[in-house]
């Protein structure tokens, strides 16, 4: 209990303290998705993007300009780019399609449609009527002789390669899991939370279709396998999103009316799968919450709290207070308070867990609230 002998309470209104919410950078894209979670969420994100418009297979090459064009009508292939340093070879898109007359013998030769969920695994060829064999969001253009050389294979993380790519892309033994031990494709570092986010993609458009129909399959129907899961959600964590991937995305919606909501918010891999299964999905900007602590500093309370809560610090005037989801997303802020305690209203939050940023003239603590 904080012992003082005058409260100075002051409410969180957005006409005294500035309080703001972070803007929807889509539109309203995903407003069905909001305060949902589990099957729930799950079940509003496959709503939002299962209208996706068919593309034929022969139409990828023109709309791959569009979506993997690394500038100069060159392809940006992610199986011979070397992000920050200088590729080997490169691939004008005119004059480089493995077809007509132009096969591959080695790296370099031209460029072809790479499936990166096989479709040997989901029917192959007789599925081509169909979305899911022509679906941008899974389809890139890459190297024919590298594409080949990966067939079928499932990625994975190599320690000893059988086979080295000139950009660095392995293939040997999965050395990831004692779960599957079979021959896996490991891309470079700058290209493993595209696919992650990529087969994250797949996993929930195409719910209804068997991805199992191949022994090397990474999944049961379309669940991802557990071993599997946990490489992507370890790879989606390691290799943040890039420009590159925003760049398609939005390029991908232009041609096919739909989005890859892992690309526009990663942490859903985690609300889907993973540790924020139990909270709800708020898409705020992410704000990162690493210098969390605990404190004694000051003192929040009640905690857990239901209508309301407090801050307080008996010897120092708060300055600047920020409100966070669990994923380090900002909720509100407050500045220029100048009291020592401040008081919260929650009716309009989630329950879940918050991290509150306060700030006053000395230092920066972060304190820990659960909202029920």
């Amino acid at each position: 209990m904080v012992k003082r002998t005058i409260f100075l309470v002051i409410s969180l209104i957005a006409t005294i303290f500035n309080v703001s919410a972070q803007p929807d950078p889509y539109g309203g894209y995903y407003n069905s998705a909001l305060g949902k979670k589990g099957d729930e969420l799950k079940s509003a994100l496959y709503d939002i993007i299962k209208d996706n418009k068919f593309i034929d297979y022969d139409e990828l090459w023109t709309y791959f300009t569009l979506t993997d064009n690394k500038g100069d009508d060159i392809v940006w292939d992610i199986y011979s780019d070397i992000p920050g340093g200088e590729p080997p070879y490169t691939f004008p898109f005119s004059v480089k399609q493995c077809g007509s007359g132009l096969n591959y013998s080695k790296e370099g030769d031209c460029y072809n449609r790479e499936h990166s969920v096989p479709n040997s695994w989901f029917g192959g060829n007789s599925m081509k009527p169909y979305h899911i064999y022509s679906d941008l969001c899974h389809l890139y253009p890459t190297d024919g002789y590298v594409n080949n050389k990966r067939n079928n294979m499932p990625y994975g993380t190599v320690d000893n390669a059988t086979w080295t790519s000139q950009n660095g892309s392995k293939i040997g033994k999965n050395s990831y899991s004692s779960d599957y031990s079979g021959k896996v494709f490991e891309p470079i570092d700058a290209f493993k939370g595209d696919l992650a986010r990529t087969y994250f993609y797949m996993s929930l458009r195409y719910k209804d279709y068997n991805f199992s129909q191949d022994t090397v399959s990474v999944f049961t129907f379309s669940t991802l396998k557990p071993w599997a899961l946990n490489l992507f959600r370890d790879w989606n964590k390691f290799d943040e999103v890039s420009d590159k991937e925003r760049d398609r995305n939005n390029a991908i919606q232009m041609v096919q009316n739909n989005r890859n909501p892992f690309i526009d918010f990663p942490q859903l891999a985690e609300y889907l799968w993973g540790d924020s299964t139990d909270y709800v999905f708020e898409p705020y900007i992410a704000t990162s919450i690493n210098d969390y602590k605990s404190t004694t500093s000051y003192y929040v309370f009640p905690n857990p709290a239901n209508e309301r809560f407090s801050i307080s610090n008996a010897d120092m005037l708060i300055e600047k207070v920020a409100v966070f989801n669990e994923v380090g997303q900002l909720i509100l802020t407050t500045e220029n308070t100048n009291s020592p305690i401040i008081s919260f209203e929650t009716k309009d939050l989630r329950a879940g867990i918050y991290f509150i940023r306060i700030t006053d003239i000395k230092h920066t603590e972060t304190l820990k609230i659960i909202i029920q």
